[in-house]
């Protein structure tokens, strides 16, 4: 049986009829004979709308504290779709990042994955669930709450892919793939049909929103393969 990790951006999760959108794709993928881990980023603008608040209430967030506030807009979208899925009558379990397994250094706002142990999640997907993890977090050796930045869903969907040896890693998005530059700002923008990982990394770090340059960086030094496509 193949084993597909899925992620989903905060657009395609941006409300509860795009919610739905994404579970029955993921229901389908997982009735297509497929065992499915989907990585599931907050709502469109909650994130942005969390960092506000903290900005209302302190002039400087304390990052123990922002990381602990961020990690909750992914939890609530995963807890979302979970129960959007349940609605389709398929058996699906939301985990956070540290229920994942995921477990990174002890730098908040920023940190980087130091090992997963996916022990929980294969036996969930054993049992035929549909796993939905929280993207852009995970937790410390100390078990503080840390996340990955902006763009951290993608890292955690091409960590877990590794660590699990999935079959197929697919990041969906809100355009079709990956342009020559943004579609939604210029009509004439190219679809590239392949791109090698340098010029994504090159297209990353020249500020492009395709991927984040960390996620891109884990793909190339673990050789997974990628595919973009709109959810």
């Amino acid at each position: 049986m193949r084993l597909i990790v899925q992620k989903y951006g905060g657009t395609s999760v941006g409300n509860p009829e795009r919610i739905r959108n994404v579970a029955r794709r993921i229901v389908e993928t997982q009735r297509e004979g497929c065992q499915v881990v989907a990585v599931i980023s907050a709502m469109a603008g909650v994130t942005d709308n969390l960092i506000k608040l903290a900005g209302d209430v302190s002039p400087d967030p304390d990052k123990r504290e922002m990381d602990v506030l961020l990690a909750t807009g992914e939890k609530a979208a995963c807890a979302l779709t979970t129960m959007a899925i349940h609605a389709l009558g398929a058996r699906a379990i939301s985990l956070s990042g540290a229920d994942a397994g995921i477990l990174t250094d002890g730098v908040h706002t920023k940190a980087r994955v130091a090992n997963i142990s996916p022990r929980q999640i294969h036996e969930l997907l054993s049992d035929d669930y549909i796993v939905i993890v929280a993207g852009f977090q995970g937790q410390s050796a100390e078990g503080e709450t840390t996340t990955f930045g902006r763009g951290g869903s993608d890292l955690t969907a091409i960590a877990l892919a590794g660590a699990l040896n999935a079959d197929a890693c697919q990041i969906f998005t809100d355009v079709d793939g990956v342009f020559t530059c943004d579609p939604r700002v210029v009509k004439d923008a190219k679809k590239l049909d392949e791109i090698a990982y340098d010029e994504l990394l090159e297209m990353a770090g020249a500020g492009s929103k395709v991927m984040q340059s960390r996620a891109v960086e884990f793909a190339k030094n673990s050789g997974s393969s990628l595919k973009c496509a709109r959810a």
